[in-house]
């Protein structure tokens, strides 16, 4: 696939994704094995501390790992994931980008750094898919 069926295909599985779009995260690029998702933090993404919820982060995060790995145009599906996060987010802009560190016919591992407005590191998150070989 060109780099521009790539980023059309990324859009249109972004745009099929209405949790997504519910949760009001925002595609800004995809390409081979990579993506970069972002979301305005709003008063629904927070939790009872103020702060954006675990969940919230979770989300953003596994809508970048979910485009990065059906970025080769072959159906992945995660098996694995975790997230550690680093320090806590109130308000702006956040930023997950994806990127894969493994890949094999059947395995891709993918690591999502969460980041604010400034460049802080608010979360890791790693996880693998299995890759659907299709049958002929």
């Amino acid at each position: 696939m060109t780099p521009s069926d790539i980023e059309e295909k990324g859009r249109a599985f972004f745009a099929a994704d209405s949790f997504a779009r519910e949760n009001g995260l925002e595609l800004v690029a995809v390409s081979t094995g990579r993506a970069t998702v972002s979301m305005r933090v709003a008063d629904r993404h927070r939790n009872s501390h103020g702060t954006v919820h675990g969940g919230a982060l979770f989300t953003l995060a596994d809508v970048a790992f979910a485009l990065a790995s059906n970025s080769h145009g072959i159906d992945a599906a995660a098996i694995n994931a975790h997230i550690t996060y680093m320090t806590a987010a109130k308000d702006g802009v956040l930023t997950a980008e994806a990127e894969e560190f493994a890949l094999n016919s059947k395995l891709a591992s993918y690591t999502v750094t969460i980041t604010d407005e400034e460049g802080r590191k608010i979360a890791i998150f790693q996880g693998m898919v299995y890759r659907r070989t299709p049958r002929p």
